[in-house]
């Protein structure tokens, strides 16, 4: 499973976390970390990534870094 802890991304993936889910402030790694750690979030392994979808947004997490690369909305 995904350590909640260990999660991080990098300036370019929290732009661009933030410009497709169109968020203008806040703590975007702290936001993606709740919603990992949501009773409701629904997570998936796909071959090196992990997915998570809660709500209306669906993260990808590298495995083995634990880096966030992008959120989508769905």
């Amino acid at each position: 499973m995904i350590d909640a802890t260990k999660l991080h991304t990098t300036p370019l993936g929290e732009e661009r976390i933030r410009r497709n889910l169109e968020l203008q402030g806040g703590d975007i790694l702290n936001i993606c970390r709740c919603w990992v750690l949501d009773d409701n979030a629904v997570i998936t392994r796909k071959g090196k990534n992990w997915y998570v979808e809660v709500g209306h947004v669906r993260l990808t997490i590298n495995a083995n870094s634990n880096t966030i690369i992008t959120a989508h909305k769905i």
